[in-house]
């Protein structure tokens, strides 16, 4: 898909029904609308046009028919009349549709402006199709302006709106090779943190378990998770590696310093402790160094202290003086 240029100005394109009527009436209707008579009678199968063709055909065979055979001549004349039946009916028919279409009345203002605090229900609605939406917007919006920053990877949009104010959007550019079947970055970036501690079948239990779908919308699989990690060069789990570098779960990392799971958790949510939460509904993942750090002997000593009934000591915590009078 070409990328609009710097400025560009992308205008949403009226339809004349559009301009003329913001009712409530059918699809089928709104393309009747649309057409005029004689779309309109194409649409439907047939056109007096070419009801008058055949009829002519058919005359013009009877008149080149030899009219001492009887059986040819009476056969082609009734197919004349057939044509000329035809043609009238057609006619008839096109002049009631004519007469009949009525243009949709237009909304009071009141109930116009109200749509407004319903537009969130009604774009999320499961029965708004896409023609409703687009419509919507052609309503709602006058033009969109396009500037790419290819410094920043991005795509800044600038939306009129009918009322005179303005939005601005900015989208990331699309790099060169991407497309929308693409895994998202967020769900690679996960991959590469949980293969720390997990292998390629337990991060597809992980990817599982967030409601998170490879690029083409399939649920992961061990050789989903293989086939990213190759090509976005990431690194394999390994036994070897998550030791030497001293990667933990959380179970693994609360044992490493003599204390509850609840505590460790709680203390990252405090900011004492460095910790990996990659997905919502995953691991939480530490690393050796982290948690012989100071802050975090300190964490032990506070929490073994209060389980030997001892008191915290506060540097906040006021003398409570009681009155000698």
């Amino acid at each position: 898909m070409a990328l609009p240029h710097r400025g560009h100005r992308i205008t949403p394109k009226k339809s004349p029904y559009e301009s003329r009527c913001q009712g409530h009436i059918s699809p089928l209707q709104a393309r009747e609308a649309f057409l005029s008579p004689r779309h309109l009678a194409a649409a439907r199968g047939s056109t007096p046009a070419a009801a008058r063709y055949t009829a002519e055909r058919a005359e013009k065979q009877y008149d080149s028919s030899d009219p001492q055979n009887r059986l040819v001549t009476d056969e082609l004349e009734r197919r004349w009349n057939r044509a000329l039946e035809r043609v009238a009916e057609l006619e008839t028919r096109l002049e009631q549709e004519r007469k009949q279409r009525q243009p949709p009345s237009l909304l009071p203002a009141e109930e116009f402006e109200s749509l407004a605090g319903k537009l969130d229900r009604i774009w999320n609605h499961p029965d708004t199709d896409a023609r409703l939406k687009k419509r919507i917007a052609r309503t709602l919006i006058e033009e969109v302006i396009a500037d790419v920053c290819a410094e920043a990877g991005e795509i800044l949009l600038t939306i009129h709106w009918k009322g005179g104010v303005h939005s601005e959007i900015r989208v990331p550019r699309r790099r060169r090779g991407q497309n929308s079947l693409h895994t998202a970055s967020s769900t690679v970036e996960a991959v590469r943190l949980l293969a720390r501690i997990s292998t390629d079948e337990q991060i597809a239990a992980y990817l599982n378990r967030n409601d998170l779908r490879t690029g083409k919308g399939n649920c992961w699989t061990k050789l989903a998770v293989a086939s990213l990690r190759t090509k976005r060069n990431l690194p394999k789990y390994s036994a070897e590696c998550r030791e030497a570098e001293g990667w933990m779960t959380l179970t693994q990392a609360a044992s490493f310093l003599g204390i509850s799971t609840t505590s460790l958790r709680q203390a990252v949510e405090r900011h004492e402790i460095e910790g990996i939460h990659p997905l919502p509904d995953g691991p939480w993942i530490f690393q050796r160094a982290d948690l012989e750090r100071d802050k975090a002997k300190q964490l032990v000593e506070r929490i073994q202290l209060r389980k030997q009934g001892g008191v915290e000591p506060n540097s906040q915590q006021r003398p409570l003086a009681f009155p000698t009078t």
